[in-house]
């Protein structure tokens, strides 16, 4: 489904001019449900200027009425002959120069935290080259003792549906291939979800890893120890019972 230009401004300012509902708003500008909420409480898209989805040919007057009169009514965009298979473009994703010094950051996380990622989807997630993510894998790149791991979501490169999807075709493909995968792989591969309800293997803890055949020695039953403590009381009365002499025995 077509989705209209500058999705987030013109959330704004259905958000703040109109009484459609979020979902029909999210629906409409391809954001999810909580993030138009988001937008109301003023917790997203703070300082976002509202852009008019009617006055910019993308949504009628008629449209708008029909959705806050039925809740049920989906938002349908105008037809525009001039958007007619932008869709289909590919190509490089676009980094707002604002952005492009974040990229290595990002790409650094990525590297360590979702090592089954190739090149080329490092790169078309965060829309950088290859030869930039081969410098920070070998640890060659002019930056990098400044640089830190940062996930490209918070730094606003990705969104997190784009990284869950790159994660999931990822962890697709791992499994085609029956490569055995650690619990920590299986934990960054999969959702949330889907992780917590894997049965773990019991671990030993650390502290007493490799004792577990271990045993105090020279341990004795209760059986051996009390006739050791007999056998001592033996010993003692012998060592009093000192023989008679012969003065004795005449008496």
């Amino acid at each position: 489904m077509a989705k209209p230009i500058m999705a987030r401004a013109t959330a704004v300012w259905l958000v703040e001019n109109t009484t459609i509902s979020f979902k029909q708003i999210a629906d409409f500008v391809g954001m999810h449900e909580l993030e138009v909420q988001g937008i109301a409480d003023g917790d997203v898209a703070a300082g976002v200027k509202g852009f008019d989805p009617i006055s910019n040919n993308q949504l009628t007057q008629d449209e708008v009425d029909a959705a806050e009169k039925n809740p049920l009514h989906k938002l349908k965009l105008k037809f525009n002959p001039a958007a007619v298979g932008e869709e289909k473009r590919r190509g490089p994703r676009y980094t707002p120069l604002s952005k492009r010094q974040d990229r290595p950051a990002a790409i650094l996380w990525l590297v360590k935290f979702h090592p089954e990622l190739t090149d080329g989807q490092i790169g078309k997630l965060i829309g950088t080259t290859k030869p930039t993510i081969q410098s920070i894998r070998e640890r060659t790149h002019w930056n990098m003792a400044n640089l830190q791991p940062i996930d490209p979501v918070a730094l606003g490169l990705c969104r997190q549906s784009e990284l869950d999807q790159v994660v999931q075709k990822a962890a697709a493909k791992k499994e085609a291939e029956g490569a055995v995968m650690s619990d920590d792989e299986r934990r960054k591969l999969v959702s949330t979800e889907q992780s917590l309800g894997m049965e773990t293997e019991p671990r030993i803890p650390t502290a007493i890893e490799g004792l577990e055949t271990f045993t105090l020695g020279g341990s004795k039953d209760k059986d051996e120890e009390v006739e050791e403590d007999e056998r001592d009381l033996r010993d003692a009365e012998s060592f009093f019972n000192l023989p008679k002499s012969e003065e004795n025995e005449d008496e």
